[in-house]
C-alpha cells in the first residue's frame, strides 16, 4: 500500500523531469550537419575532389564508347571497300567518320603503295596507325590519370583534417586535465569524418582509374585489330592467288 502511494505520489514529478530533459535535448541533427557540416572547413576540398572525380566519370563514360572507336557499320563499309582494293574510296568513307578507326585509317590508308610488291607498302601503313594511336590515346589517358591523382590526394586531405581533430582534442584535455564528452565530441567528429570522405572519394577513384584504363587499352587493341583486318582484305584481294598458288598440296615421300 504505501508503496502503491509513493508512485502516485512521484510519478507526476518524474514526468515532469522527463519532460523537462526532452525540452533541454538538442533536436536530432540532419544529414547534411551529420556527415558533413561536423566534418569542419576540410570537407571542402574534399567535396571537390567528389565532384571531380564524378565529372571525370561521366566524361569517361561517354566518350569511351565502341561507337566512337569501332562502330560495327564502318567497319563493315570499309570492310567491303578493301575486300574490292578500293583504297581511295575508303579514304573518303573514314574522311566523313569523326570515330577513332575512321580517323586512323583517313590517316593510315594514304601510305598504301601498289608498287612495293606483295606488301603494297603495308609496313609503312602499320607505323602510321601505331603513331596516330600514341598520340590519340594521349587526351584520354589524361583524364583518367586525374583518378589516379584524385585517389592519392583526397586520403591525405582526409589525414589531414584527423591530424587537426586530433591536435585539437589534445588541447582540450590540456585545458580542461579531464575527458569531458561533450568539449571533445567537435573535434573528435572532424578527425573521423575527414577520414570517412577521404576513404569515401579514393576507393572509387581508385576503382575507376583501373577500370576505365582497362576499357581505353580494351578499345583501342579493338580498334587496331579491325584496322589490319582490313589492310588483310586487301593485300589477299590482290596477291590473294598468288599466295595460294606457293602452298603445296602434298609432298612426295
Amino acid at each position: 500500500m504505501t508503496a502503491l502511494v509513493l508512485a502516485f505520489v512521484l510519478t507526476p514529478d518524474l514526468l515532469a523531469q522527463a519532460a523537462d530533459a526532452a525540452a533541454d535535448a538538442p533536436p536530432p541533427k540532419s544529414w547534411w550537419q551529420k556527415w558533413v557540416a561536423d566534418g569542419g572547413v576540410w570537407m571542402t576540398p574534399l567535396g571537390l575532389c567528389s565532384v571531380m572525380a564524378l565529372t571525370y566519370t561521366v566524361l569517361c563514360a561517354m566518350t569511351m564508347t565502341k561507337s566512337k572507336f569501332t562502330p560495327a557499320i564502318l567497319k563493315t563499309q570499309l570492310l567491303d571497300l578493301m575486300h574490292q582494293c578500293r583504297v581511295r574510296s575508303a579514304i573518303e568513307i573514314a574522311a566523313q567518320s569523326p570515330t577513332f578507326l575512321g580517323r586512323m585509317m583517313t590517316v593510315a590508308l594514304p601510305h598504301f603503295d601498289a608498287t612495293k610488291g606483295e606488301t603494297l607498302g603495308r609496313e609503312d601503313v602499320e607505323s602510321a596507325m601505331a603513331d596516330f594511336a600514341g598520340n590519340e590515346m594521349r587526351p584520354y589517358q589524361k583524364w583518367i590519370s586525374h583518378f589516379s591523382v584524385l585517389a592519392q590526394i583526397a586520403p591525405m586531405l582526409g589525414l589531414f583534417g584527423t591530424v587537426v581533430g586530433m591536435v585539437g582534442a589534445f588541447e582540450i584535455l590540456a585545458q580542461t586535465g579531464g575527458a569531458e564528452p561533450s568539449k571533445l565530441a567537435g573535434d573528435i567528429s572532424v578527425a573521423l569524418l575527414t577520414t570517412f570522405a577521404g576513404l569515401f572519394v579514393a576507393i572509387p577513384s581508385l576503382a575507376l582509374f583501373y577500370f576505365f584504363k582497362n576499357r581505353l587499352n580494351d578499345l583501342v587493341a579493338e580498334s587496331v585489330a579491325a584496322a589490319n583486318e582490313l589492310l588483310d582484305a586487301c593485300v589477299n584481294s590482290v596477291h590473294g592467288e598468288s599466295k595460294a598458288a606457293k602452298i603445296p598440296e602434298g609432298i612426295a615421300l
